[in-house]
């Protein structure tokens, strides 16, 4: 199963950046990694330590702001879809012999 941790921090003051820096580090050395900004995932063996890792970040959650977690089965989580705009790009990738500016 996975736990899924989504975040709302305030980052006005350099004190809420630090705090901010801080929660994001736990976050990659507690062996969550990053899907998106502010949303990053863990897997965990069962429900007991699910519940073990997300009374974890708990302990470390920063006073202000809003925290979700969020646990998915693996089935679950691999039916997630991952959908992606169109890459735009300035590099030139073409095997034409003339090319119009």
């Amino acid at each position: 199963m996975r736990i899924l941790v989504m975040f709302d921090l305030p980052t006005l003051t350099s004190q809420e950046r630090r705090e901010y820096r801080v929660f994001r580090k736990f976050l990659i050395t507690a062996g969550f990694l990053m899907l998106q900004e502010s949303v990053y995932a863990k897997l965990v063996l069962n429900t007991t330590s699910a519940k073990l890792v997300m009374e974890h970040v708990r302990k470390h959650k920063p006073p202000s702001g809003s925290l979700f977690m969020l646990t998915v089965t693996e089935k679950q989580f691999a039916k997630m879809e991952i959908v992606v705009g169109d890459k735009i790009s300035e590099v030139v990738d073409t095997t034409e012999r003339l090319l119009v500016l």
